[in-house]
């Protein structure tokens, strides 16, 4: 009988043991959670600090329209570099053309869209192969050197005028 209560002893050791461990458990995982929600608050987007929630830093780089052939429409190309939360680039107009249109271009399609995402401290490449942008009716034919004015105008961040040069047809931004 004696091996019996023994073994019982056993069994209650066993299963306050297995219990603890799951409390131990249990508690380490609560603690984390609390911990890791402490730091997600603390670095939200609430508030002067978040980096999102602050105004778009917006400058453009890079750009240059290839020259369009004689009465044709150009594509046109720049980044859009934010160095603030997040903007989004809404419309795209030009005192020397009828129409600018914004596009997106994948293997084997174009399609127009309305708008597009300046993230937050990143930028909008408009890259030959992807999202460009179309040049239509231009006042007068642009030659190599010339420069057409853009005037993109941002959800936020209002209005931004660039001068954009007319380069050669085979014209890649950094190369000789």
């Amino acid at each position: 009988m004696s091996g019996q209560s023994g073994l019982a002893g056993e069994g209650t050791a066993v299963a306050t043991g297995k219990r603890f461990r799951r409390s131990a458990l249990l508690g380490a995982v609560v603690a984390t959670a609390l911990g890791g929600g402490a730091i997600l608050a603390a670095c939200g987007t609430g508030g002067q600090g978040g980096a999102a929630a602050g105004p778009a830093r917006l400058s453009v780089a890079d750009s240059y329209i290839p020259l369009p052939p004689a009465g044709g429409m150009a594509a046109g190309y720049l980044t859009v570099r934010n160095d603030g939360g997040q903007d989004e680039l809404v419309k795209v107009t030009s005192p020397g053309a009828e129409s600018v249109t914004m596009h997106r271009s994948t293997a084997s399609t174009m399609e127009q869209v309305a708008s597009l995402d300046v993230p937050a401290h990143g930028a909008l490449q408009f890259a030959r192969g992807g999202t460009h942008l179309m040049i239509m009716g231009w006042e007068k034919a642009p030659a190599v050197g010339d420069e057409l004015e853009l005037d993109l105008t941002f959800a936020k961040s209002g209005t931004i005028s660039v001068k954009v040069p007319v380069k050669e047809l085979t014209y890649r931004p950094g190369q000789s």
